[in-house]
């Protein structure tokens, strides 16, 4: 997620390092290279230019504080700028009215009925919300299809009608449908075209004028840079949505859309998708976007992927058995599941201040963990409980069953009576204040 232009801002920005002061000469090349950098990342040039003038304006003259370098000051007014830019503050969605109704807008191929799911997902869990999906789109029969496979992957029912093929309907009678079954939140799937048309436009325009939605979210595909921009100003000036949704901000995407499309179409960006994963979607803080394209990562944000992991009854019991020795591959197994709900391997690292920027080459595999799980789910459950029973035939057994080799198996369990020494020792004084420490801080 915009490695590019995180590694050319980073360039930049070092151009000020060993200065005493800002002046207007480093702070014109320093800002040359960052409007570069925005122009490389399909940011608009009218954007990127207003961008670097609001910057030189608040930087110059600024004098270095004694624990502050130039550089790091420039750092900071770019981030201010790029969270100003991006939108400042994070915007929720209005869930008032019962039910609460949520029209989904774009082209074919943004991601629109995935990101449907996601956010009914979303909703569900953390807002203790019931749901309801509906096919509106009755030109594909296929997107009908997807909706109810991914209704049935998350447990949110999915409303539809193939027979009709007018959608204001179908929405009207999804709304009957919600209140008569006490679903509190409606989200309503529209169809999508290769490209903005009158048709279109007229349609969704008439489901939007008959339902009348809480919110109208507006999905686009980050990958296409400056389009999304273009097509999302088309659509805002006949629906007037209330919010943008970026998908796949996890591919290969330059970034200049989720810079730019707030400043273009003064709407908030609400939700960005950064996988495939149904739990692949989280709240656009621009703040904490800024930290990442300038590489300081996003520490917050995976700390409460993590705590969305986190059962404390469970915690308690996992204390106890560490306490007593009898830590095993099965409470093994449970942690790697926590991990691995928490998104991508990848995405995970770039949270980390500075390690996406020392990955940024490194192809990490979301499969990191499966030869670990096949090796243990190839143990008998006496032995993911006492691993020490793991003789030379056991370990062969093992291999063979996991297919992975002996070496691998012996790695694994060295690794796993690493770290169960580790939590013990965690269980001494020290650790057992600092996990009380922790606890405060949640």
């Amino acid at each position: 997620m915009f490695d590019n232009l995180s590694d050319k801002l980073d360039k930049a920005l070092h151009r000020l390092k060993g200065h005493g002061q800002i002046t207007e000469i480093n702070v014109a090349e320093t800002l040359k290279e960052v409007r570069k950098a925005l122009l490389d990342a399909d940011v608009n040039f009218r954007i990127a230019k207003e961008f670097t003038a609001k910057v030189k304006e608040k930087a110059m003259g600024q004098k270095v504080l004694t624990s502050l370098q130039p550089g790091q000051l420039m750092v900071k007014l770019v981030k201010d700028e790029l969270t100003e830019l991006m939108g400042g503050d994070a915007a929720g969605v209005d869930l008032s009215g019962n039910p609460s109704v949520i029209l989904m807008s774009g082209l074919q191929g943004s991601g629109k009925t995935t990101f449907s799911g996601k956010l009914a997902n979303f909703l569900k869990n953390k807002k203790t919300k019931k749901p309801l999906l509906v096919a509106c789109d009755v030109y594909r029969p296929a997107a009908i299809d997807q909706l109810h496979v991914v209704g049935e992957q998350i447990g949110v029912e999915v409303f539809s009608n193939r027979e009709e093929k007018n959608p204001v309907k179908i929405a009207e009678a999804a709304l009957k449908h919600a209140k008569s079954n006490g679903h509190n939140v409606v989200i309503v799937d529209t169809a999508g075209r290769l490209a903005v048309d009158e048709e279109m436009m007229t349609e969704i325009a008439n489901i939007h004028k008959a339902i009348k939605p809480n919110e109208t979210l507006f999905v686009v595909d980050s990958m296409t840079g400056q389009d999304a921009v273009n097509t999302a100003k088309a659509f805002n000036d006949v629906l007037n949505f209330d919010g943008v949704i970026l998908t796949k901000l996890d591919g290969d995407t330059r970034g200049g859309a989720a810079i730019s499309i707030k400043s273009v179409v003064n709407k908030p960006i609400k939700f960005i998708g950064t996988g495939e994963k149904m739990e692949a979607i989280d709240v656009f803080h621009p703040s904490r976007m800024a930290d990442r394209i300038l590489g300081m990562g996003d520490v917050v944000s995976l700390v409460e992927r993590a705590q969305e992991q986190f059962d404390e009854e469970e915690a308690r019991k996992l204390q106890k058995k560490i306490a007593k020795n009898q830590f095993g591959f099965d409470d093994f197994l449970n942690q790697i599941q926590q991990i691995k709900k928490m998104g991508s391997m990848k995405d995970l690292m770039g949270m980390i201040p500075g390690a996406g920027k020392a990955l940024k080459d490194v192809d990490i595999d979301d499969d990191a963990f499966k030869h670990i799980e096949a090796i243990i789910h190839s143990m008998t459950p006496e032995e993911r409980s006492a691993p020490a029973i793991l003789n030379a035939s056991r370990k062969k057994r093992v291999a063979k069953g996991s297919g992975t080799s002996i070496q691998e198996v012996n790695k694994l369990l060295k690794q796993f009576q690493q770290m169960s020494k580790m939590m013990k020792m965690m269980q001494g004084g020290g650790g057992r204040q600092m996990m009380q420490m922790m606890r405060g801080m949640r």
